[in-house]
């Protein structure tokens, strides 16, 4: 009778175990790691989560925006990867942790953290002077056709960064060599923006939200998205590249990572939150407002689509020789 009772009391203390790890929250101040400045997409994406999970009291703790900005947001990362082993922290994610350790400007890859999930695609929009004599995709592409180092293009913010991509992915399509472009780096879209404006550059790879005000405002034309179908709002009488004839995809992933060494049921508890703000319509919202497109993956999806990003960022770099 004694070895029944031990014998229960042993899976009591088992069961309880379990239901306390599928149970974990976090126990202090949740850092959410941006690695761009105030204002940034980053930074927009890390107070649409604080603002929703607080709202939604998917977070039982307070919650601090911290911004990391610089380094093509590998000074973020690293902050991030500092705290190994520690769930609170989440660092907001993109292409530029791949791109930089493909082109050697960091070290660290998808292997030093934990990812949670994969939150939007962010597609670029290819946009000139409301002067230009270039009207449509197709006029811009016909000359990069024939000569790309005769325009200068414009975008942020490094060599390498997704819309440089998206620009030699462009050139890539029209039969081209990536590297014949005539690149100018800036530090933000809105100074590339407003060297196009001042007649400096001919085109710019930016995002969508970023176009919308000069669009409204007669001083630029967006001729194409680098999206699977159009944009809404001001941007939905803008083709595709591929409406245009032209086999062109390309978008920012944006995500959250964390520390590497977390446990399953710390995992569990922030993916199960970010799948609930994914489907709040305040997040939609704010979706819809960015332009920004909904691509909630995680778990053994989210690896098969980190695995193909690394081989497809590569791809381009290679072609763009930032990388061997």
């Amino acid at each position: 009778m004694g070895l029944a009772r031990c014998v229960i009391a042993l899976a009591l203390a088992a069961t309880s175990s379990v239901v306390m790890a599928q149970g974990w929250a976090p126990q202090k101040n949740v850092e959410i790691v941006a690695g761009s400045a105030p204002g940034g997409s980053n930074d927009k994406t890390a107070r649409m989560l604080e603002r929703l999970f607080l709202q939604d009291k998917l977070v039982p703790t307070s919650m601090t925006v911290v911004n990391k900005a610089g380094g093509g947001g590998s000074i973020a990362y690293t902050y991030v990867a500092q705290k190994a082993g520690d769930p609170h922290f989440l660092g907001v994610t993109g292409g530029s942790l791949m791109s930089n350790q493909i082109i050697g400007s960091s070290t660290l890859s998808v292997a030093d953290f934990t990812p949670i999930a994969s939150l939007v695609q962010d597609y670029a929009v290819f946009a000139v002077n409301a002067a230009s004599p270039y009207k449509t995709g197709k006029d811009l592409a016909d000359l990069l056709r024939k000569d790309p180092r005769s325009l200068n293009l414009g975008f942020a913010n490094a060599f390498g960064s997704t819309r440089h991509m998206a620009a030699g992915l462009l050139i890539k399509a029209l039969g081209g060599n990536p590297r014949d472009l005539k690149p100018v780096v800036f530090k933000g879209s809105a100074e590339a923006i407003t060297a196009l404006l001042g007649g400096h550059l001919e085109y710019v790879v930016i995002g969508a939200v970023n176009s919308v005000p000069h669009l409204a405002a007669g001083r630029m034309r967006v001729v194409a998205v680098a999206a699977p179908k159009r944009l809404s709002g001001p941007l939905a009488n803008v083709p595709t590249w591929r409406e245009q004839g032209i086999d062109l995809v390309h978008g920012s992933w944006r995500g959250i990572f964390a520390p590497k060494g977390l446990t399953p049921a710390q995992v569990a508890f922030w993916e199960g939150a970010l799948r609930k703000v994914s489907q709040t319509p305040e997040w939609k919202a704010d979706l819809e407002k960015n332009y920004w497109t909904e691509d909630f993956v995680s778990g053994a999806a989210l690896k098969k689509m980190l695995d193909q990003e690394y081989a497809e960022t590569k791809a381009v770099l290679v072609d763009l020789g930032l990388a061997k």
